[in-house]
């Protein structure tokens, strides 16, 4: 008896209808992504759980550090404070009722973006942590000096006004960017990042102050901050064990 040849095609389903396509069936899974997906999110919130308790650790330094800071900022010229104050005010005035310089911003965060293209870490943190106008000020203050040594005073005064108001740009414009990121679980990637910042800019601060006047000491800065943070810290430790 003559065998019947194998058919090429393979016909499932009745006469007449294609044959199904196995390629298109879902088990459900999608290769195992929603699987993925759920541990993903799951660790993502618990690394947001995490951040958002070093946020508030952190919290107890941004408050030792702005009052350290005060009381050695307080030791200066009484008019070296007003211009650095002034600096600070007349950037936030122009912020809120003639122009929302953000392009200016973005400009200094694209220029440190290229400064450190070669080193892929630093691209997405120097922005937010160096102040660039803050910095190139601090270089080109000697040159200022060197050319105006009749009116080093005037020079001084001004690079501090230009130094608060800096200053005051890159910490604000930081913050809104920070802020702005969706999915940002108990909001507890802008707690955390936005106070590393904020204490990082506040040593890059009082150490240009450190260098352009003798009175300010940013040793006397870091040990009253840390003094200051230490005491929270044990009296809350304290409180906790004591309950």
């Amino acid at each position: 008896m003559a065998k019947k040849p194998f058919p090429r095609d393979f016909d499932a389903g009745p006469q007449g209808q294609d044959a199904p396509d196995f390629s298109q069936l879902d088990p459900g899974l999608d290769s195992g992504g929603d699987i993925k997906s759920k541990g993903r999110m799951f660790a993502e919130k618990v690394a947001s759980v995490i951040k958002f308790v070093l946020g508030l650790i952190l919290l107890v330094v941004v408050y030792a550090g702005t009052r350290a800071f005060l009381d050695e900022f307080n030791t200066l010229d009484k008019m070296i404070k007003s211009y650095f104050w002034w600096g600070v005010l007349s950037f936030v005035l122009f912020h809120f009722f003639v122009f929302e310089p953000a392009i200016v911003y973005q400009k200094g965060q694209k220029l440190l973006a290229f400064v450190f293209k070669f080193f892929a870490p630093l691209v997405k943190v120097a922005p937010f942590v160096l102040p660039i106008y803050a910095l190139v000020l601090l270089c080109v203050y000697p040159l200022l000096m060197l050319l105006n040594s009749t009116r080093q005073d005037m020079v001084t005064l001004y690079c501090v006004f230009t130094l608060g108001l800096t200053m005051a740009l890159h910490i604000v414009f930081s913050a809104k960017t920070l802020r702005s990121r969706q999915g940002d679980f108990l909001k507890a990637n802008y707690l955390f990042g936005f106070s590393l910042v904020y204490v990082i800019n506040l040593f890059i601060l009082g150490f240009a102050l450190n260098l352009l006047f003798a009175e300010f000491s940013f040793l006397d800065f870091f040990t009253g901050m840390s003094r200051i943070a230490h005491g929270i810290y044990y009296a809350v430790v304290k409180q906790v064990f004591a309950l």
